[in-house]
């Protein structure tokens, strides 16, 4: 009698092969790209960074001064990564992809893990004071329970 398996994915069965790391500007998120980096070079995984683009009301946009704004952030975020990695190579090697996404960090995070198959999410703690009444995104994650996450202060 033969076994069959499937070939489904299978998330944390060896350590991560892929890690989520969501990045806005702020000093709480570079310290989890950080972070996320030296987890990604001792795992051997795949890291990749998202900046998830808010994306406001159409009154609220004005037209489109808002998106050209995000678009520089990311672009920034981009140019910061890559001087980063270009400033560790040779010395530490990590294979890093950066994606945006498009809405509010918690949906947009959701979607580049479960596109990206990721088997951790890296964020930083939130630094605004309301989150600590209607739950940061580091909390709602952990709530979804899909992934390992980790916070960084």
């Amino acid at each position: 009698m033969t076994e069959q398996h499937s070939h489904r994915f299978e998330r944390g069965t060896d350590g991560p092969k892929v890690i989520v790391v969501g990045v806005d500007g702020s000093d709480s998120s570079l310290r989890a790209a950080a972070y996320a980096a030296g987890l990604a070079r001792r795992q051997r995984a795949l890291l990749a960074v998202v900046y998830v683009q808010p994306v406001l009301a159409a009154g609220a946009a004005l037209g489109g001064p808002v998106t050209g704004t995000t678009d520089e952030i990311a672009e920034d975020l981009v140019a910061q990564i890559r001087d980063a990695a270009e400033r560790l190579k040779g010395i530490f090697e990590v294979r890093w992809e950066f994606h945006t996404f498009r809405g509010d960090p918690y949906n947009g995070l959701v979607t580049a893990a479960d596109e990206l198959k990721a088997d951790a999410v890296v964020v930083g703690a939130s630094e605004q004071a309301g989150h600590r009444i209607v739950g940061s995104v580091a909390v709602r994650l952990v709530k979804a329970g899909r992934w390992p996450v980790t916070v960084v202060p």
